[in-house]
């Protein structure tokens, strides 16, 4: 009996105190500080218990969690029973200030209040809300703390409080109505429906042209989704109406295991009223219409639109949401309006038409083949002289392209056509490696006619010119550039900026024809150039061989008069140029058996066209010096003739001189 007695004692004196510590506004005193300390570790606010009141059969708890927001606790309970009967009321005013709480950018005012009623076994909430300016009420039901049914409704919100309630701008304004109603929310037994309805919307057109610089006209939309959930299956039906755009989607989901079976249409009569929500800086209209069926193992989506006037369709099949197989059709696309659409000039009309079959989607693992066309091209002429400010206009350009690509794991294999009445641009094989970003490629470009090129050239030529070589860029960037031209071959190859030319066995006469020059000089050229682009520096070192004059005024009348006949001369020699940016620097050197010509730091700038050349002709021993001044097209030329300009053969070469000396400089 004695250790029952201790035993007693001890129990009735721990009653004593957990009664006095719970039940008692002694105890009561304790315990607040403790719980607001808990209270203010988890919400990181300075949070605080104004009221805290707990007896054996009610209770009454005010938190402040800040001065703007409060929340209001008080009912009975009894602990015998299990059952409770509580209100309660929460007031948040200035939402803004719990982001350290809800760690999202919230603001505006939330009011609610009701009673929560039951026991562990069962319990019910009872409630109504002003959120977002509407009558909410709401019931819902908890079996053993787990929800097990909602009932609630939302009449007349206003969906430009709920944007500011979620820390966004009011784009738009609407009446938003919800009703849902669960009877059983329990996973696989569900068996609800949800209505969600927007009415009289607008959207504000001003804020959406100072935000995002998109102007649009007045817009008024209304929305509807009405979904019912029974079991795993949710049958939907969700319908967007506006002036500016129509989405509609409809059919049956089932999130888990997930299965699908739902069609879609997007009917978009503006595209820039999207590029708040997608980002995309686009324009125009838009359609599109499909389905949407499968499940994780297996989805596949199709659809066909009219982007850029085209009859566009595709199909995609994802497996475990990744792409696996995709085969898409693009016929009669219109090249202006696509480049309309994504904000870009009018460069060129034309059709476009593109085949995609690609049969392994899988990174790394790519299987298909990607042909393309582009037909009737037309590049805009009057726009391309002007956006890059061509001195003289663009001529008529027509084109028609062709490209062929087949995909093999990592590499990417091309071929490309390209035919225009400028020229003509073939690529046979050009192997794009997209692990490591590699490009191999041959090309082959034929200017049929040069002349063609004065726009871009500013230089009157002749004939036709083909080109052709390798590209290869991987952590460097190499060119190599091989024609046959004028009688002679040119190799050059660019190393990243770096630049050089092997020339060899270029004859003069056919080069003078080519740039329309008076042809007075024949020879062989042999020469080197090195150039870098960046620095707009480089070098030229040339020789000339077997070089011969042509009949002309000036040799003529130095022949007659002089008694020196250089037409039956042959000339070789040096020349040399330095270039920086549009100022070269040149030197030639000829010599024959008996005469020379010479001249050193010529000065010519190619931007200017300006000119200053001191020339010395030697002809048996006799010098005739000529300076060269001014606009190389019709430079001031002065030759001192010595002797010669006191005969009559004076004038008539100083008025030849210009063409002679523009032939062979």
């Amino acid at each position: 009996m004695k250790y029952l007695a201790w035993i007693g004692g001890i129990v009735a004196s721990v009653v004593g105190v957990v009664y006095v510590l719970a039940f008692t506004s002694l105890g009561n005193s304790i315990v607040q500080p403790i719980i607001e300390e808990k209270i203010i570790h988890f919400t990181k606010l300075e949070s605080k218990l104004s009221t805290f009141s707990l007896n054996m059969s009610s209770f009454e708890i005010v938190v402040e969690v800040d001065k703007d927001n409060i929340m209001y606790i008080n009912g009975n309970y009894s602990l015998f029973s299990q059952t409770f009967n509580v209100a309660y009321r929460i007031n948040m005013d200035k939402l803004q200030t719990l982001k350290a709480l809800t760690n999202a950018p919230i603001q505006g005012v939330f009011h609610t209040d009701g009673t929560v009623k039951g026991n562990p076994a069962f319990i019910t909430v009872d409630g109504k809300s002003d959120v977002a300016r509407g009558n909410t009420t709401y019931h819902v039901e908890l079996t053993e703390f787990n929800p097990t049914s909602i009932i609630a409704k939302v009449k007349e919100a206003d969906l430009a409080s709920l944007l500011y309630l979620g820390g966004q701008k009011a784009y738009a304004n609407a009446e938003v109505d919800l009703d849902v109603n669960f009877k059983n929310i329990t996973p696989h037994a569900m068996d609800g429906t949800v209505l969600l309805q927007t009415n009289k919307g607008k959207l504000d057109a001003a804020l959406m042209l100072k935000e995002f610089a998109v102007n649009i006209p007045r817009t008024d939309f209304s929305m509807k989704l009405d979904a019912k959930l029974k079991g795993d299956d949710v049958d939907y039906t969700y319908i967007l109406s506006s002036n500016l755009a129509n989405i509609a989607t409809s059919g049956n989901v089932v999130p888990t295991p997930l299965k699908t079976d739902i069609k879609y249409s997007v009917d978009i009569q503006e595209l820039a009223v999207l590029k708040p929500i997608t980002g995309a800086d686009v324009r125009g209209s838009f359609t599109l219409k499909g389905n949407v069926k499968g499940s994780k193992e297996e989805l596949i989506v199709d659809g066909k639109s009219d982007v850029a006037y085209s009859e566009t369709s595709f199909t995609a099949t994802l497996k475990d949401f990744a792409p696996d197989k995709v085969t898409l059709n693009i016929k009669n696309l219109k090249l202006e309006r696509l480049l309309y659409m994504v904000k870009q000039p009018s460069y060129a009309t034309g059709t476009f038409n593109l085949d995609v079959d690609i049969s392994d989607a899988k990174t790394g693992k790519l299987k298909g083949e990607v042909v393309s066309s582009i037909k009737d091209g037309l590049l805009n002429s009057p726009y391309m002289t002007k956006a890059y400010e061509f001195t003289t206009p663009m001529p008529y350009t027509a084109f028609n392209l062709q490209t062929r690509t087949k995909l093999n794991g990592n590499l990417v294999d091309t071929k490309v056509n390209l035919e225009s009445s400028l020229a003509d641009f073939d690529i046979k094989q050009a192997k794009f490696n997209i692990k490591d970003g590699s490009l191999v490629s041959d090309y082959l470009a034929t200017i049929p006619n040069l002349d063609k090129l004065f726009f871009a050239t500013e230089q009157h030529m002749k004939g036709s010119i083909a080109v052709n070589g390798e590209l290869k860029k991987a952590k460097d960037l190499d060119l190599t550039i091989h024609s046959k031209v004028v009688g002679g071959n040119i190799e050059a190859k660019l190393h990243n900026d770096d630049f050089h030319a092997d020339i060899k066995a270029i004859q003069t006469l056919e080069a003078l024809h080519m740039l329309i020059y008076p042809e007075i000089f024949k020879a062989s050229l042999d020469a080197k150039v090195d150039y870098n682009l960046v620095q707009q520096k480089g070098k030229m070192v040339g020789k000339l061989v077997d070089g011969k004059f042509t009949q002309n005024q000036v040799l003529s009348l130095i022949k007659q008069y002089a008694g020196v006949d250089l037409y039956v001369e042959t000339f070789k020699g040096d020349v040399s140029a330095d270039i920086n940016k549009e100022n070269i620097v040149a030197s030639l050197d000829l010599k024959s058996n008996t005469s020379a010509i010479k001249t050193k730091k010529t000065k010519l700038n190619s931007k200017t066209k300006q000119i200053d050349s001191k020339i010395t002709i030697v002809a048996n021993k006799s010098p005739v010096a000529v300076t060269l001044k001014g606009n190389v097209s019709s430079p001031k030329v002065a030759v001192d003739l010595e002797k010669f300009m006191k005969s009559k053969a004076g004038e008539a070469i100083q008025k030849e001189a210009v063409k002679f000396l523009k032939g062979f400089l």
